[in-house]
C-alpha cells in the first residue's frame, strides 16, 4: 500500500520509521518531510496546511492511507477533506481535534462528565482576568485556549507575573489568535507523565507511557518549548495509577466526545500530573506527542498500519497492544537561542555514525538537504534516541550517541530523565 505522511518533524520522522517496518507498505510519501524522513520516504514540497494541495497529491497518487502528524492540521479540518475526497485517514475529525484545538472546551468537556482535572476560569475579557487575579492563590497557570506550539503555557509564581502573563496573550497576542480566550487554572504538584493512546471512536487502548521535559534549561528551568527531552516507560506510573486512569479518565474522555456528537478517531495524547489526590488531567492532545512519539512508537511490537486499520475501521478492540520490556530515551538537540531567537544553515556532522548501529535512532525535525550536505532548519534539530534494557542504561546510551553529531550553536539539556534516579 502507499501510505501518505504529514508533517516534517521528529515525530512523523518516526511514523515513518515505523511505516517502514509494515510489509504491507511498499511505498512512503511525506509532505513536507525533512532530510531525515528523506531516507526512507519520498518528500514532497507540499506544508501541512495546503490542503487542496494534499488532496490533489494523495488522490492523484492512490494513496491508500494518510497519516496526519502535526496538531494545525487537524484542528483544521484536513482529516475532514481527506475522508471527503474518500482518502482513508488517521486523525480525528475538525469536531473531535477540538479535544485539543480549545483548552476551554476540553476543561468544560472534563467538567461535565467528571474527569479529574484542575480547577479553572475560562476569559474572554482581559479586564475580567485581571480582576480575578487579584484574589487568586499563587503559584497560578495561565493557558492560551488554542494551538501554540506547546509555549502557550505560563506558570506564574506572583500577581504582576500574572498580570505581564494576561498582556502577553491576550493583548499583546504572543501567540497569535490563540490567545483570544484564556483559561486560567490552579497549579497542580506532582509528577507529570503523558500516556498516549489509539480510539476507534468507541474503543481506546493504552500505549506505554512516557515522560517529556518542556521546560528549556535544566533542572526544568526558562521557557517552554515543543519538548527537549523525554523518556519510555515512565516508573511512576504504577499499576495501580494505570488502572485508575483507564477507569476515571481514559475511557470517560472517549465516552464524553461520542455522547457530544464528536467520536474521536486517532490518538488521544493524555497529559498527566499524578497529584496527592490522584492523577488528573493536564491537557489533552490529539496527536502523537513530539518528542513523546519517538521512544513509544520504537518500542511497540505492532505492525503500526494493523492498529491505525483497525482505529479507522472501528475495529480497535481486537487489537492487543503490545510494547517490548526495555526504555527508551529521547535527547532533543536544538539550535542556541531556541525557542526564542536562533540561527539556521548550519552543517551537521556525525549522522552516519547512526548507520547500521540497533537500538539507536536519529530522528530528524528542523533539517534539510543542501549543496553543503545536511543543515539545521528549525530551533529543535535532531531527537537522538536509545534503547536500552532499563531506563539508567537507555539513558547513558542516549547521551553517548548525542555526542556523535555535532553543529554550531548545538544545545541539549543534560538531565533528560534525570528523575529516574529518584524512582
Amino acid at each position: 500500500m502507499k501510505v501518505l505522511i504529514v508533517g516534517s518533524g521528529g515525530r512523523e520522522h518516526a511514523l515513518a520509521y515505523s511505516v517502514s517496518l509494515s510489509p504491507k507498505v511498499d511505498k512512503i510519501f511525506c509532505c513536507p518531510g525533512n532530510a531525515g524522513i528523506a531516507e526512507i520516504a519520498e518528500c514532497v514540497d507540499i506544508k501541512a496546511m495546503e490542503f487542496d494541495r494534499l488532496v490533489w497529491f494523495a488522490k492523484t497518487n492512490e494513496v491508500d492511507l494518510c497519516i496526519i502528524g502535526p496538531d494545525d492540521p487537524l484542528v483544521g479540518g484536513l482529516a475532514d477533506a481527506m475522508q471527503e475526497a474518500k482518502v482513508p485517514v488517521f486523525g480525528p475529525l475538525k469536531d473531535a481535534a477540538i479535544l485539543e484545538g480549545s483548552k476551554a472546551f476540553s476543561k468544560d468537556l472534563m467538567k461535565k462528565y467528571g474527569i479529574p482535572t484542575s480547577a479553572y476560569e475560562v476569559f474572554d475579557d482581559p479586564a475580567e482576568a485581571l480582576k480575578y487575579l487579584d484574589n487568586a492563590r499563587f503559584p497560578i497557570v495561565l493557558k492560551a485556549d488554542g494551538l501554540a506550539l506547546g509555549k502557550g503555557v505560563l506558570i506564574c509564581e506572583t500577581l504582576d507575573q500574572a498580570r505581564n502573563g494576561v498582556k502577553e496573550i491576550m493583548l499583546d497576542k504572543k501567540f497569535g489568535t490563540a490567545g483570544n480566550k484564556l483559561v486560567i487554572e490552579e497549579f497542580l504538584k506532582g509528577r507529570e507523565v503523558s500516556v498516549l493512546t489509539f480510539c476507534d471512536g468507541k474503543t481506546i487502548k493504552v500505549m506505554s507511557s512516557a515522560q517529556d521535559h518542556k521546560r528549556i534549561g535544566d533542572g526544568d528551568t526558562g521557557l517552554n518549548t515543543g519538548g527537549m527531552g523525554t523518556f519510555s516507560p515512565s516508573p511512576f506510573y504504577t499499576k495501580k495509577i494505570d488502572e485508575y486512569c483507564r477507569k476515571n479518565i481514559y475511557k470517560p474522555t472517549v465516552d464524553a466526545m461520542q455522547k457530544e456528537g464528536r467520536p474521536f478517531k486517532g490518538v488521544i495524547f493524555f497529559g498527566l500530573m499524578l497529584t496527592e489526590d490522584g492523577p488528573k488531567v493536564l491537557e489533552y492532545n490529539a496527536r502523537f506527542g513530539d518528542p513523546e512519539a519517538q521512544v513509544v512508537l520504537i518500542r511497540m511490537k505492532n505492525d503500526i498500519i494493523d492498529v491505525i486499520m483497525a482505529c479507522i475501521e472501528g475495529k480497535l478492540s481486537r487489537v492487543k497492544l503490545e510494547f517490548e520490556d526495555n526504555a527508551a530515551v529521547c535527547v532533543c538537540i536544538a539550535e542556541n537561542g531556541y525557542p526564542v531567537k536562533y540561527n539556521k544553515g548550519h552543517v551537521i556532522t556525525g549522522l552516519e555514525k547512526f548507520d547500521g548501529m540497533d537500538g539507536y535512532f536519529c530522528f530528524h525535525a528542523g533539517t534539510k538537504k543542501s549543496s553543503r550536505g545536511i543543515v539545521t532548519n528549525g530551533g529543535r534539530v535532531l531527537g537522538i534516541t536509545a534503547k536500552g534494557p532499563d531506563l539508567r542504561q537507555a539513558r547513558a546510551n542516549a547521551y553517548e550517541a548525542v555526542t556523535w553529531v555535532d553543529f554550531e550553536g548545538k544545545y541539549y539539556r543534560k538531565d533528560i530523565g534525570k528523575a529516574i534516579d529518584e524512582a
